[in-house]
């Protein structure tokens, strides 16, 4: 029972994250800077906070875990991938064609660690071609 409560709430927020992140990046890429209201600024640490907490939860859980398994260390690899891009996409790349390219990636990148969560293979959407 609480493994599905867990799950959910880690499906949820990774929804939740990845809808934020898509909201940032088009008004980044709209030309307008991002809102500095402390809610705004704070929201996404809390989002990816919860995210983590559960993620850890879930992998104790389920008994499986990064570099031992597979389909996890190429989530977490990704997932480095996925932020270091959304911060090139949100703040570090120096033009708006920078940031839409990284956007773009970023946006492929969480589709993709999605579909090996999914599969629960490191190849995730192109597991059955293997």
């Amino acid at each position: 029972m609480i493994y599905l409560v867990v799950k959910q709430v880690h499906f949820y927020s990774v929804l939740t994250s990845f809808a934020l992140f898509l909201l940032r990046g088009a008004v980044v890429l709209s030309g307008h800077a991002l809102p500095r209201n402390i809610v705004l600024r704070m929201l996404p640490h809390a989002i990816d906070t919860v995210l983590l907490t559960t993620a850890l939860w879930l992998t104790t859980l389920i008994q499986q875990f990064p570099f031992v398994h597979g389909w996890l260390t190429v989530k977490v690899a990704l997932l480095v991938v996925y932020v270091v891009l959304g911060s090139y996409a949100l703040k570090r790349a120096p033009t708006r064609r920078g940031k839409a390219i990284a956007f773009v990636f970023a946006a492929a990148t969480f589709g993709y660690i999605y579909s090996v969560a999914r599969a629960h293979h490191p190849l995730g959407i192109f597991a059955g071609l293997a």
